[in-house]
């Protein structure tokens, strides 16, 4: 039997990992602070990654597969150091924000990264995740998978990115929806149910190297209109220019007072990655108008006017339509 290390295991991601794991048949173990249960039929080992004896637990045993998640590069760092002798195979999730320059369309990974975040830098995370790829190549050497998830997106994201669109959409019903600007715009997503079965595909095959993990690029209005279709959305959608938008304190991507997955007009390149490396690993993508549909449902149950992670708020988008010149 495979024994399966997933470092956290009670997360979105990790949780789902762990999961499509134990449904191959292989014996898994997560290592999390226990504050959420681990998935039914695996096992949990309670560890602060932050302390000291994180991985007393787990580095008395060889493993056949360790996979990472985290954002914390020093997290990672202890982690390699304690259990790089005792695996087979490492699989690291990082993200396509490692890249430094989002003006080219199209690239690949051997782009320029960013420089890897120092002890006493402010927080970043794409520098945290170049600092992270950093110890684990250096720690593990070639056995080693390095995946760079695009935007990961579908049912129970903790982001409210994705889900954004298609609820709004489904809570507006025939009133009207506030929209960017879409030309030249992309987005460029994977499903979590993609990402888990590709992680587990890499750990069972044993690949290595890097690769960009994520769905081809489509054009910011045809996702838009795939998400009108999802949620029967059967009134106007009202597009406002980037300059009106930033003067009304709207922010691009995620957050608060957020209209997500826009991007600025100059940032061609982050959402249009090349994506070959992932389809030779044997990585799959479902469509769109699946993901969406299966998100809406999500969305149904949590509640469509919910108040959110991301994206505006249903009072503070009519509030900005009022203001529209042309409304």
């Amino acid at each position: 039997m495979t024994d399966v290390l997933v470092l956290g295991g009670t997360g979105w991601l990790s949780g789902l990992t762990a999961r499509r794991w134990r449904d191959a048949g292989a014996s898994v173990t997560c290592l999390a602070r226990g504050s959420h249960p681990a998935p039914e039929g695996t096992t949990l080992v309670v560890g602060d990654r932050d302390a000291a004896d994180a991985y007393a637990g787990v580095a008395d045993r060889d493993w056949d597969e360790v996979v990472d998640v985290s954002r914390d590069a020093g997290q990672v760092a202890s982690a390699v150091a304690a259990l790089a002798d005792r695996t087979a195979h490492w699989t690291f999730v990082s993200t396509i924000s490692v890249y430094a320059d989002d003006d080219a369309p199209g690239a690949d990974e051997t782009a320029r990264l960013l420089p890897p975040l120092r002890p006493g830098d402010e927080y970043d995370y794409g520098r945290a995740k170049v600092a992270a790829e950093a110890a684990v190549r250096d720690g593990v050497g070639d056995r080693v998978a390095i995946i760079r998830p695009g935007l990961i997106v579908g049912p129970g994201d903790p982001t409210d990115r994705f889900g954004y669109w298609v609820s709004r959409l489904a809570l507006a019903g025939d009133g009207p929806v506030l929209a960017p600007d879409g030309e030249g715009r992309s987005v460029q997503v994977i499903d979590v149910r993609d990402l888990a079965d590709a992680l587990v595909r890499v750990g069972e095959d044993r690949r290595v190297g890097v690769a960009n993990a994520t769905g081809s690029p489509m054009p910011f209005d045809a996702f838009l209109q795939d998400a009108v279709e999802a949620a029967g959305f059967a009134g106007a959608l009202l597009r406002a220019s980037d300059e009106w938008m930033l003067a009304h304190e709207v922010a691009y991507w995620m957050g608060p007072r957020s209209l997500p997955l826009w991007l600025p007009a100059d940032m061609i390149g982050f959402a249009t990655r090349d994506t070959a490396a992932y389809g030779a690993l044997g990585g799959r993508i479902r469509p769109i108008a699946q993901t969406l549909r299966d998100t809406l449902a999500d969305e149904r149950t949590r509640g469509l006017d919910r108040a959110r992670a991301s994206g505006l708020s249903r009072a503070d988008e009519l509030a900005l339509i009022a203001e529209l010149p042309h409304f």
